[in-house]
């Protein structure tokens, strides 16, 4: 099964502190040898060491992922050890929740987590920044609709015109060689016209959120000037193809190309944007404090956080709310606190919740220097409330003038 949107947000709602969230990932390797052993002792090596950690552990919340992990010894042997696919496995026994997925082989390692919830990080980076993607290929008579999802190429739609068949004789004076030339033309005209609204349908309908065209140059010439501009806006780039003979194969090569090409000059910018609205004091945030404190004010638009970035914070156990500062007693309520070794994984089911956008930065020097993690805003709520202060405040003033001065108020008003 791959996982869609509205599954990850139900991973990501899962959080129960008297509960064991269990988050299995498995990262098919190259085998050495014909028996293809080495994965099934990996994984058995890994439950094991989680099953000693669970006796430092002294709720009974244990026993639930005791259970879980005797599962995931189980089914070792049913894994298709072959390198196509990895997996994920997500389950909390005590709830009753068990979910399997199959992913790309490019998760970082076979590992597995135990915790008040499930471990999104691995997903995030592989999911992070990828938009529900179409694929167009389209020719004089015809138009196909794919999705690209998780390495998976799927076809959601095919449109076809069959263009009018052409006599046998151009007729006295070629005449009817010309009339028919004409109304091919238009009869492809009229096709480029459908095309251009099916692709405004099938945005509509949610089948892409961005999309990638497949066709001719001669084509392409005639069919994005007919575009929707919101389905123009969608667009995010252009490979060659001949409808009639790509093959699934290379429609994935060449729309992961166009994908890495747009990811990368997004980041790219966002880094840029997110630092300079951030040095001006606008729609900028850098640093964990200040980040989380726009997580928990709805302010994110864009949450920016470098590959490599690890760090500590505390998370109340009645509110939710998440402190940079390592104190025992939440600021927000005042009950007890709990150490979160890894930051990022408390952040994340919020992330997914408010459908914030999420990259992962590498090797950016500037984006080092500010604490490797960073949020372009929607807005700043302290500066609405600053708005609101200042009219209050001349408001008050106003009111204060017209008791002193009633008279000189009134005439100003009649101007």
């Amino acid at each position: 099964m791959t996982l869609t949107r509205e599954q990850i947000r139900e991973l990501a709602g899962i959080h129960d502190i008297n509960s064991c969230a269990l988050t299995f990932y498995y990262q098919p390797s190259t085998p050495r040898n014909k028996a293809h052993k080495e994965d099934a002792i990996l994984i058995k090596d890994l439950v094991r060491e989680a099953q000693r950690n669970l006796e430092t552990r002294t709720n009974g919340s244990k026993e639930s992922a005791r259970t879980d992990l005797d599962r995931i010894m189980r089914m070792i042997s049913d894994f298709r050890m072959n390198g196509t696919h990895a997996k994920a496995v997500f389950a909390c026994s005590s709830l009753g929740f068990w979910r399997e997925y199959d992913l790309p082989p490019q998760l970082p390692a076979t590992q597995i987590f135990v915790d008040r919830r499930f471990h999104l990080r691995p997903l995030a980076r592989m999911l992070g920044a990828f938009p529900r993607l179409g694929i167009a290929l389209v020719d004089r008579h015809r138009a196909r609709l794919f999705e690209l999802r998780l390495g998976e190429l799927t076809e959601r739609e095919d449109l076809f015109h069959p263009l009018p068949r052409r006599g046998r004789s151009d007729g006295f004076g070629g005449y009817d060689a010309g009339h028919a030339e004409r109304r091919y033309e238009d009869e492809a005209r009229q096709h480029f016209k459908n095309v251009a609204e099916a692709l405004k349908e099938w945005q509509e309908r949610g089948l892409f959120e961005k999309w990638i065209l497949g066709c001719l140059d001669v084509h392409r010439t005639v069919l994005e000037p007919m575009l929707h501009p919101y389905v123009s806006r969608a667009l995010l780039g252009r490979f060659t193809a001949d409808v009639a003979h790509i093959s699934p194969d290379e429609i994935r090569t060449e729309a992961e190309k166009v994908l890495k090409e747009w990811q990368d000059r997004r980041r790219h910018e966002l880094v840029a944007q997110t630092l300079d609205q951030a040095r001006g004091h606008a729609r900028g945030a850098t640093g964990l404090r200040r980040v989380l404190r726009s997580l928990e004010m709805g302010e994110v638009q864009t949450l920016l956080i470098g590959e490599n970035f690890l760090a500590q914070a505390v998370e109340c156990s009645s509110c939710g709310h998440l402190d940079a500062h390592l104190v025992s007693q939440c600021p927000a309520c005042g009950n007890p606190t709990h150490r979160v070794v890894d930051v990022c994984e408390a952040i994340l089911p919020r992330v997914i919740a408010s459908d914030i956008e999420l990259f992962y930065i590498k090797d950016d020097p500037e984006f080092d220097k500010v604490g490797n993690i960073a949020a372009l805003l929607r807005f700043r709520a302290e500066q609405g409330s600053n708005v609101q202060s200042i009219e209050a405040g001349m408001q008050n003033q106003s009111e204060g003038e017209a008791k002193e001065y009633p008279g000189r108020l009134r005439r100003f008003a009649s101007r």
